[in-house]
């Protein structure tokens, strides 16, 4: 156990060998020659220390400092004290390390650290299997070097990860990856790549499902349709059995109307494609919007319009109608009688926004995130009641993805609600694209 530093100890130390220097000079009666003389060999032992302090710092091969004395040995003493610090906290730092980097080896997705300038500074095993990377080759070399996708180099200099990457893998077509990027630390980043190949092809099957029953659906709908309309027409029924023809009409109505919104959600999932060129006479459909919303209130909701009439975009004329048809519908069919609803469409800083206000029941916060998905309904016999499928918000929120716009909406439990998107700037026509 080493004393500690001590000041006191060291100025004690310098006067005791003053006093002895002035003892022996009084004693021979030479107490400057005998002062002088002290301090020089004082300079030349503490100029001895100093040399054999950097002859270990530099030339010397032992891990450990040299022994000291006097005023010394607290240095060197202090110097070996230091190194037992450092190894110990080397020690944590290299145990830290590996368990992060087990911790990343466990993982079942690929990771890689990249510096500021992108280039790799480490990488898990899944990451040199997946991307096909090599460790410790690969070291410093730039990730856009080594997986060379012209839309990944672009991914990578646009600097926003906010969405993740996908692309088909170079080596194998049949796998399809994500990429995600975030940053972290001193101008680091994580790459994190997972194999999303089954995702992909359970989505399509499900995509195919829907749209290959939805459409064998419609041929015997539309026959039971033809068969209880004549049946009604032609035929005498007590009045129960009238009324149970007019519930299977009922039915069967619903049933057909789902079947088409569930096309019409399959067509615009598979229209990755979706030509925003073509330009959108936005007054003539808000006009269309006015009549069928007439048509669905019968009088019984107070409508408002404020559109402005020059305000046209470009994109899919047949899905943006449908989006503002099923937030319109939408804000009639859950408004009581004598209720208002309120459409605005009008520019805004970001762009042209649409959108739909009603004195409505609300939405309780619990339910906004999940409204868009498929089928979903705040209060299913409601919903029934009122002729609600759960597919119109869904069919809105593809529409609107297309269009790169998103659905927000806004609601309070009793107080109504207003459902509105947003077309971005470069989709509003300006009259300065060519035709």
């Amino acid at each position: 156990m080493f004393n500690s530093y001590s000041g006191y100890q060291l100025l004690s130390r310098l006067a005791l060998f003053l006093l002895a220097c002035l003892t022996i000079g009084l004693l021979f009666g030479q107490v400057l020659p005998v002062m002088l003389l002290g301090c020089i060999g004082l300079l030349v032992w503490h100029y001895q220390q100093l040399s054999r302090l950097n002859f270990w710092l530099w030339r010397d091969k032992r891990l450990t400092p040299p022994n000291g004395s006097g005023s010394w040995e607290g240095v060197f003493n202090g110097i070996y004290r230091l190194q037992g610090k450092n190894r110990k906290r080397v020690a944590q730092l290299a145990d830290l390390l590996a368990r992060f980097r087990q911790g990343a080896e466990a993982l079942p997705d690929a990771a890689v650290v990249l510096d500021s300038d992108n280039n790799i500074a480490w990488c898990n095993k899944l990451a040199q299997r997946l991307l096909g990377l090599v460790w410790p080759q690969d070291k410093g070399q730039r990730i856009d070097n080594l997986l060379r996708h012209p839309d990944f180099s672009r991914y990578l200099k646009q600097a926003t990860f906010d969405e993740p990457f996908e692309f088909v893998d170079s080596q194998n077509e049949s796998r399809v990856l994500e990429i995600r990027i975030m940053g972290y630390g001193a101008g680091q980043r994580l790459l994190i790549a997972r194999d999303i190949t089954r995702i992909r092809q359970l989505e399509g099957m499900r995509k195919e499902f829907v749209a290959n029953v939805s459409h064998e659906l419609k041929t015997p709908l539309t026959v039971l349709q033809g068969y209880l309309e004549m049946m009604q027409e032609v035929a005498e029924f007590n009045p129960g059995q009238h009324k149970a023809l007019q519930q299977m009409q009922q039915q069967t109505n619903r049933m057909h109307s789902m079947v088409e919104q569930l096309l019409v959600l399959s067509r615009i999932e598979d229209g990755s494609a979706v030509n925003l060129d073509a330009k959108v006479n936005m007054a003539l459909l808000i006009d269309m919007l006015k009549e069928e919303a007439q048509a669905l209130a019968q009088g019984q909701y107070q409508l408002s319009f404020d559109c402005d009439p020059t305000l046209n975009i470009y994109g899919n004329e047949v899905q943006i109608r449908s989006a503002c048809s099923n937030l319109l519908s939408n804000a009639i069919r859950y408004t009581d009688p004598g209720g208002s609803v309120h459409v605005c469409w009008k520019r805004v800083p970001l762009g042209a926004q649409f959108s739909v206000t009603d004195s409505g029941e609300g939405v309780a916060p619990q339910h906004l995130t999940r409204l868009t998905e498929r089928f979903y309904r705040v209060d299913s016999a409601r919903s029934r009641q009122r002729g609600g499928t759960g597919l119109g918000l869904a069919i809105t929120k593809h529409a609107l993805n297309h269009h790169q716009s998103d659905l927000m909406i806004e609601s309070r439990l009793g107080k109504g609600s207003c459902f509105s998107f947003i077309i971005p700037n470069h989709l509003i026509d300006t009259g300065k694209r060519g035709h």
